[in-house]
């Protein structure tokens, strides 16, 4: 099994050891959907369909939460990477509004669902602090900021002086977006889990899927260690391992990120209501705060899929992720106790694949590939179970694969 991260990581060192799951082996097991992915976006589909009714088994080859769920700096906004203006002249102004409010109806309902959980997800609700990096991208940022009004999201214009009135630090310009928040992305996936697990899913972790024969409806899913598993339909929520979906060619690009948590910090106070910050460069910085105290920063992605595999190969990207976060804040003394690198995926043509694979009936695909990832699980949960309750959504033109099916088998 490929490894997603290296590092020391944050999210699961906040909370106490969670709920573990034994591995499926020498049984059988009858579901209406099986889930194939115990992160954020398996989780979350567990957590929907249970409560939907649906018999859900879901299984992991690891443990729940530990893949790239656990490397996610937890950031839920519903601008993407990229800008709605751009996303209009790519999709037309009617679709391309259409995906963003999607985005922000999916923000809202994981902050709703996140506030239901306990206090260890550590949600909150934030806005977001979206800054031009250079004078020249001040432009730019200036019509995204009126397509995004003009397309009725509440948005702010702040100009030099202002960010200098709220920060210790100086940006041409930035726009400020409402109704985005950040949380504990890997005890959200464990609570989750205990929670679909309490209204009657069931679990397994350390299994592995095998192998899937048959039509859908009448599904014959092996796996590791001999279990078997029939189910209705299947799930694959595998983050950024599509290959176990058995589809090639969506149209992915694979790269690594890098991130740091400092130690815990006195006070907060310079940096104005907690706000998630980000910004125009391509490829950006993006950095938020823990409710215990911490500053999160992480990028300098690299088109490279495999993360590093030492300390001295990382240690430089930390350090350099520490001065960034110094020059931005420079009263605060800032050490670093955590930093990782780790695997992420983004799709060619900006929006995640969510839907049933046309040439694979009963195969359902949860990729939430971006910088929105958990904002795309949630997106994932509601269109899927559409699909398996034989609805359609609203979005199935958008982000399924029957209507992009460039690269996909025949």
């Amino acid at each position: 099994m490929q490894p997603l991260h290296f590092g020391s990581l944050l999210w699961p060192s906040a909370g106490g050891e969670p709920v573990r799951y034994p591995p499926l082996s020498g049984t059988t097991e009858r579901c209406d959907v099986l889930i194939v992915g115990g992160g954020l976006t398996g989780t979350l589909a567990s957590s929907v369909l249970n409560a939907a009714g649906m018999s859900v088994v879901l299984i992991d080859e690891g443990q729940i939460g530990a893949g790239s769920s656990a490397a996610s700096t937890g950031l839920l906004q519903y601008s993407n990477d990229i800008m709605l203006t751009d996303l209009l002249s790519q999709l037309g102004d009617d679709r391309g509004a259409q995906y963003y409010q999607a985005c922000k109806n999916a923000v809202e309902r994981l902050c709703q669902l996140a506030e239901r959980l306990p206090e260890d997800v550590a949600f909150k609700r934030r806005s977001s602090l979206f800054f031009a990096s250079t004078a020249a991208d001040v432009s730019k940022l200036g019509t995204e900021y009126e397509t995004l009004r003009a397309h009725g999201f509440s948005v702010d214009w702040l100009n030099e002086a202002d960010i200098r009135a709220l920060f210790p630090f100086d940006k041409p310009a930035a726009i400020v977006t409402r109704g985005d928040g950040e949380l504990n992305p890997y005890r959200l996936a464990i609570r989750l889990a205990e929670q679909a697990a309490g209204k009657g899913a069931r679990i397994y972790e350390h299994t592995a899927l095998k192998s899937v024969e048959g039509p859908k409806g009448d599904l014959l899913c092996r796996t590791s260690g001999g279990g078997i598993i029939r189910a209705s339909s299947v799930v694959y929520a595998v983050g950024y391992r599509p290959e176990i979906a058995g589809i090639g060619g969506l149209g992915v690009k694979f790269a690594r990120t890098n991130a740091i948590a400092t130690r815990r910090v006195p006070s907060l106070a310079d940096w104005h209501q907690r706000w998630l910050l980000w910004e125009t460069a391509r490829p950006y910085l993006y950095a938020r705060t823990t409710p215990d105290g911490r500053v999160v920063i992480g990028g300098f992605d690299e088109n490279i899929r495999q993360p590093v595999a030492s300390r001295r190969e990382l240690d430089p990207y930390a350090n350099r992720l520490l001065e960034e976060a110094r020059k931005l804040f420079p009263d605060l003394s800032l050490e670093i106790e955590f930093a990782w690198n780790a695997t992420f995926c983004e799709s060619k043509d900006n929006l995640p694949w969510i839907g049933e694979n046309p040439d694979r009936p009963g195969h359902y695909v949860a990729l939430g590939y971006g910088g929105n990832g958990a904002v795309y699980s949630m997106m994932a949960s509601e269109v899927l179970l559409d699909a398996l309750q034989g609805r359609a959504n609203s979005l199935d033109e958008l982000v399924g694969l029957r209507n992009r099916r460039t690269g996909l088998p025949k």
